[in-house]
């Protein structure tokens, strides 16, 4: 390994970039310091037309490209020169026998396959620009860190540019072994994305081995305590949320912030309002006029609301921007806001407004990780529709009734299990979540519906559970509290009491053919 202080003086480098930036600046630090290049392709032409010195691979090896440029670096005196043990007689009388020189810095990019998959270029240019020397390079190059220099994104170049002038053209080891490690990072997303690629393809789900990466967009304050560190990555393109204004978010309030969208996108295209406090819902209505909309949201559980999450399924406008304003909220999520509503907004300092226009609804795959495995599986955004419930009670819902209890059951799946989630008219009156005990949850819910509430004679007090009654006694409690309509997953071994009990109270019931569990 040798000493942590042991340097390496660059003498050759090999230079093969797909992304371009900052090189004139490498090739002038670079000159200065005597070093020679070799390079190939659209680099070589590059660094000519720069005006420096460089000598083209193809001579280097005395071997021309090959394969339209599939084969360029791929030969023994390129990976024999970084590859050597400089402190190995063997391989310096190998070396020496065959006339090959040593490389000590490799500066790589790779083609940029996971732009061009996004652009969605078609299958034969994503092929294309699958790199196979640069990422063989880099890799071989980090393996021989101890003698050699790796250089793999050009967000290095300045902390090397820096090391080499205050070094007078060499690095020790513990930059190098940095380096190297930042390296192997690079070749396993790469390598990470052309799998994810040819894993949907072929729409593998779960394959016998998986890789998970993704990209650092921020570390957050903290986790979900202050002594706890946290961070969020993007596995896509791009997070799809833009951040206008606030303070830095939190775990936490990313952890509410995805339980909110995760509601609002599953409601009509630019309707509805949801406010989340601790990753549960405490209000949501659909309401088509977006003012009342929000106050039927708010007025569901005003206690809760208080400091939580408000998610607008719609641009948000002054005249209720004002309204938001009168309570604390942590953030305020929309599909974009006017100009005056911002200005008001950005008037609280910490408050975190957010733009979720561009936010998509058809996410692949949740992930869990506990005790170092990962728990993966599909989403749960099924679509509803009325042939996805079965009327089993006597007493029938109209149309726009069971419209409604498709409502309330579509606000349950979003709520923690053991969820109960009592509606009026297409917005929540009382929700009872997160109970180890489903009938707790019944009482909760009913709590909050006269505590809040000003219930009248002809409201259409509806429920919804998440997972079906496995008693009478849940439903029992939410028929006694003025409810005429329930809707529940099928599946109990009670099934036929729940509908007698039903029959028999003059109670219109629904059985869903999914359960929706939220842990």
């Amino acid at each position: 390994m040798g000493n942590r202080k042991n340097t390496v003086k660059i003498k050759n480098a090999l230079i093969s970039l797909s992304d371009k930036s900052g090189l004139k600046l490498l090739l002038n630090s670079l000159n200065k310091l005597g070093i020679k290049i070799i390079s190939s392709g659209g680099t070589y032409k590059k660094i000519i037309k720069l005006g420096y010195k460089c000598i083209e691979v193809s001579k280097y090896t005395s071997t021309e490209e090959v394969l339209d440029g599939r084969v360029k670096t791929l030969h023994p005196k390129i990976y024999s020169g970084i590859l050597n043990i400089r402190n190995n007689k063997k391989h310096q009388k190998q070396m020496k026998v065959n006339g090959y020189d040593n490389i000590d810095l490799v500066i790589v990019n790779f083609y940029p396959f996971e732009n061009i998959f996004y652009k969605k270029d078609g299958h034969n240019k994503i092929i294309e620009n699958i790199d196979i020397g640069g990422p063989t390079m880099v890799r071989a190059a980090a393996k021989n860190y101890n003698d050699v220099v790796v250089i793999s994104n050009p967000s290095q170049y300045q902390k090397f540019i820096f090391e080499i002038n205050k070094n007078n053209g060499s690095t020790n080891l513990n930059y190098r072994e940095k380096l190297a490690e930042e390296a192997f990072m690079e070749t396993a997303y790469y390598e990470s994305k052309i799998f994810n690629y040819f894993n949907k393809k072929i729409k593998n789900n779960f394959p016998s081995k998986n890789i998970f990466s993704g990209k650092l967009y921020e570390k957050t304050r903290y986790g979900e305590n202050p002594h706890q560190e946290a961070a969020i990555y993007q596995q896509n393109e791009d997070i799809k949320i833009k951040q206008l204004s606030g303070k830095q978010l939190s775990y936490n309030n990313y952890n509410d912030l995805y339980s909110a969208l995760s509601i609002t996108k599953s409601l009509p295209k630019n309707r509805g309002v949801t406010i989340i406090k601790h990753a549960n819902p405490c209000g949501v209505s659909l309401n088509p006029n977006n003012f009342k909309s929000y106050k039927e949201a708010f007025n569901s559980d005003p206690i809760s609301a208080y400091g939580g999450i408000v998610a607008c399924n719609f641009r948000v406008k002054i005249n209720l921007a004002k309204e938001i304003n009168k309570t604390f909220f942590e953030v305020i999520i929309a599909n974009g806001f006017d100009e005056k509503s911002i200005l008001l907004f950005k008037k609280k300092r910490n408050l975190r407004i957010i733009d979720s226009s561009k936010l998509g609804k058809n996410f692949k795959l949740n992930f869990l990780s506990k005790f170092d495995s990962i728990l993966v599986q599909e989403p749960d955004n099924l679509n509803f529709s009325t042939k996805n419930f079965k009327v089993v009670s006597k007493e029938k819902p109209s149309k726009e009734t069971l419209k409604k209890l498709i409502f309330a059951f579509n606000v349950s799946r979003y709520a923690k299990s053991n969820s109960v989630v009592i509606t009026n008219n297409y917005k929540t009156v009382g929700i009872g979540s997160g109970q180890p005990s489903r009938i707790d949850s019944c009482q909760i819910a009913i709590n909050k519906m006269k505590q809040f509430q000003k219930i009248k004679n002809g409201d259409e007090l509806l429920a919804a559970s998440d997972a079906f009654f496995p008693f009478v006694d849940g439903l029992e409690k939410l028929v006694q509290a003025g409810i005429i309509g329930v809707v529940q997953p099928s599946g109990s071994k009670n099934d036929k009491e729940i509908i007698k009990f039903a029959n028999q109270t003059g109670t219109i019931l629904v059985f869903s053919k999914t359960r929706h569990f939220n842990h």
